[in-house]
């Protein structure tokens, strides 16, 4: 299986705390419960990100300086092309934005093992191994995920290897 979605195929919906709006690029569900999903989000300003409870977070800044999430027991640099992993259940708030910053953002079920993220600068064939890979290209604004051995060679990209439902 390969797919490679474009933005005609993602939808914009606001963030679950109402304070931005997430762009949804792809999402997995089963019997009503997300599996995972991929999105991309606007940090303009400080503030609480939205609780997800049960879920694993991953998130990569794409563009803009960047912020500092912090909560219970998480200090971490959000900064560009360096993917932070948090959980979804604990309270955290970005601050220190001194200026908008897009990220992409991976979620995940926590029962489920959790995704492996990783950014590519260099031509690279990246197998799937025993999970589906998810490639995204955020300067073009395209998600490839396939089961099979990709070749990647537009940079940057964002390759995340997620569970196989």
């Amino acid at each position: 299986m390969r797919r490679i979605l474009g933005p005609e195929d993602f939808r914009q919906m606001p963030w679950a705390n109402g304070k931005g709006i997430t762009t949804e690029l792809a999402r997995e569900d089963r019997d009503g419960r997300m599996l995972w999903r991929l999105s991309r989000a606007s940090v303009v300003e400080d503030g609480p990100f939205s609780i997800f409870l049960g879920v694993e977070r991953n998130l990569t800044v794409l563009t803009g300086p960047g912020f500092v999430l912090t909560g219970q027991g998480i200090s971490l640099e959000a900064r560009p092309y360096n993917p932070v992993a948090f959980a979804g259940d604990i309270p955290v708030v970005a601050s220190g934005v001194v200026a908008p910053s897009e990220d992409f953002n991976v979620m995940t079920d926590r029962s489920l093992p959790k995704p492996r993220v990783e950014v590519i600068f260099g031509r690279q064939m990246l197998d799937p191994d025993t999970r589906r890979l998810a490639i995204y290209l955020p300067e073009v604004a395209r998600l490839l995920i396939s089961d099979e051995a990709v070749e990647v060679a537009e940079l940057p990209a964002i390759a995340v290897w997620l569970p196989r439902s």
